[in-house]
């Protein structure tokens, strides 16, 4: 069975809230954690966010298990939560959320994960990014129609336009990584808000995963960086870091 070594950093930035969310669950039976991004006026983003980690983490917590279909299982049940909740208040705010979940088999040594808008994850393997999801954004499907270099993804004006999110009344575009991916002793996953990966580039990811020391602290030097960018609209930013390395009970855990 593989050992999981787990640590989080979640920011208000320079917004007057975080409108992030994260929280997991892990057990010998699975675990699964999860980064949702909020947007919505009068607090209505922060609703969102937690809505998606609430419900993602109950269903898997009552029926752990790590599969493709269950990963779109899981972010389609975040996306009924949040409709049903703005259909409660139709008057309310149009909230919608992104959404990124990582699902690992400890005892199989296997891994899923599913996503919609630009939360992102990342799989790191002997010091090279294996995967990396790509943005449900108008921005990537620019880039991915040969309108642009990838460079745009941090500097474009429109970079924060979804193409799909969590909230939205059109039918949900998400994206999974497939049949279970087989892991590896120090394989490291980092799950992280738009917010993060904006002001962390990949080469800095790499470069500060090398010389960590730890989890938290590979998470303290990146979150160093991003603080270096003093910009009154920094956007809040969250980033969960899952290491292959250290042996955890049961535990749930909801982060605001």
């Amino acid at each position: 069975m593989l050992t999981l070594q787990t640590a989080y950093i979640s920011r208000i930035g320079s917004r007057r809230r975080n409108e992030d969310a994260c929280g997991y669950w892990t057990s010998p039976q699975g675990c699964c954690w999860v980064v949702s991004d909020g947007a919505g006026g009068h607090g209505s983003g922060d609703r969102a966010a937690q809505i998606v980690v609430s419900t993602v983490l109950e269903r898997f917590s009552a029926q752990p298990q790590v599969g493709e279909e269950y990963a779109i299982y899981l972010l389609e049940a975040a996306q009924a939560a949040v409709m049903a909740d703005k259909r409660a208040d139709p008057g309310g705010d149009d909230m919608h959320a992104t959404a990124a979940a990582l699902l690992i088999d400890a005892d199989q040594a296997k891994a899923v994960w599913s996503h919609v808008g630009d939360t992102r994850i990342y799989l790191f393997r002997n010091g090279e990014i294996l995967h990396r999801t790509r943005d449900h954004s108008l921005v990537q499907s620019m880039i991915d129609a040969g309108y642009g270099s990838p460079d745009m993804i941090r500097q474009h004006p429109q970079r924060s336009l979804l193409t799909s999110a969590i909230g939205n009344a059109e039918d949900l575009a998400l994206s999974v990584s497939g049949a279970p991916l087989d892991l590896q002793l120090r394989d490291t996953f980092l799950i992280c808000s738009d917010g993060w990966w904006e002001h962390v580039d990949e080469a800095q990811m790499c470069a500060t995963l090398a010389s960590a020391a730890s989890c938290e602290d590979w998470l303290n030097t990146m979150a160093a960086l991003v603080e270096k960018h003093d910009n009154p609209q920094n956007d809040n930013y969250t980033a969960v870091a899952v290491i292959v390395a250290e042996t955890q009970g049961d535990t749930t855990v909801l982060l605001p």
